[in-house]
């Protein structure tokens, strides 16, 4: 198979073309094949309407009571600051966070859209918001598993002895557990930026402020690393941006399974479109050695967009 950070053309100093790969998938891709693998699918959805007017009744106890309890659990309540009570702006702000979450939740929607929110909703959680309060995975895991658990017991109270009760049950579980797994995606491109041996500087300028909402980053990365290494975590963190910069290649290629038998294959690789460039100290590396560039502490990273 064609070794997607190879340099494609060019040499004597031309600009050489280049490709990015192993990139994690977008979003709303997982946010597809996660519900693809747990069947949720119209007898669930079927099950589940029966039960959304009585939980939409018992929201505004579900918003209230969740961070009722953090307030009361010493470590959540220490990891939001509030060991000396709640600070009333920074409760108002989760509370409009979860009201809107659980609205859209109860709405059923499955649209691309939500799969982004709850994407960017992890790196909140991770640190990465405007208070950067980090809640370590425990804790977001945990908060999941206790709005189902409330579903339940809301319902048990609300519809009891329902037959409908126990498969509607089964359809939240699928749906939240496709919510959560799309805050620990976003959530683990987050802590991605933040591990690492040294540390660079991102700049973005022009379109790519625009669409991230950032003029520039800290990023730190491993020994050894090389400007690959820096495209792969920034493009996951910003998976949005990939459309801006990159066309779509597909690379075919075989293998062989444990009995001996060989399959065809496709990768996603992404080649750079034509006038985008990324510069490292302001050297464009498509005039080197493209994404195989060396890295080291101190250098800076630019992207710019074409016109620039």
């Amino acid at each position: 198979m064609t070794d997607p950070f190879a340099k494609l053309n060019g040499q004597n100093g031309k600009s050489q073309g280049w490709e990015l790969g192993n990139l994690d998938p977008a979003p709303e891709e997982e946010w597809r094949r996660m519900r693809e693998f747990l069947s949720l699918g119209q007898a669930d959805i079927e099950a589940m309407l029966e039960t959304i007017e009585p939980l939409f009744r018992r929201g505004p106890e579900l918003v209230v009571g969740n961070y009722d309890y953090l307030l009361q659990n010493h470590e959540t309540a220490a990891i939001l600051g509030w060991e000396k009570g709640a600070d009333e702006e920074h409760l108002a702000e989760r509370r409009r966070f979860m009201t809107v979450w659980l609205a859209r939740t109860l709405g059923l929607d499955f649209g691309d859209d939500f799969a982004r929110y709850l994407f960017r909703a992890g790196q909140i959680h991770a640190g990465h918001g405007p208070r950067q309060i980090h809640v370590p995975e425990l804790y977001v895991t945990g908060a999941v598993s206790l709005v189902n658990a409330t579903f339940a017991r809301f319902l048990s109270e609300e519809m009891p002895n329902s037959a409908i009760v126990p498969a509607a049950l089964a359809g939240w579980n699928k749906l939240l557990s496709m919510h959560l797994h799309m805050m620990i995606t976003g959530y683990h491109t987050a802590l991605a930026l933040d591990n690492g041996d040294f540390s660079v500087k991102v700049s973005l300028f022009a379109r790519m402020r625009t669409v991230t909402g950032r003029g520039n980053l800290e990023m730190h990365l491993p020994d050894g690393a090389r400007i690959k290494t820096v495209l792969q975590k920034f493009f996951n963190y910003f998976p949005y941006a990939r459309k801006e910069v990159f066309d779509i290649n597909w690379l075919g290629g075989e293998r062989v399974d444990a009995t001996g038998t060989p399959w065809f294959t496709t990768e996603k690789v992404y080649k750079i479109k034509p006038m985008w460039r990324v510069l490292l100290n302001g050297k464009d590396v498509s005039y080197i050695e493209g994404p195989a560039t060396n890295i080291s502490q101190g250098d800076e990273i630019s992207i710019f967009p074409p016109g620039r």
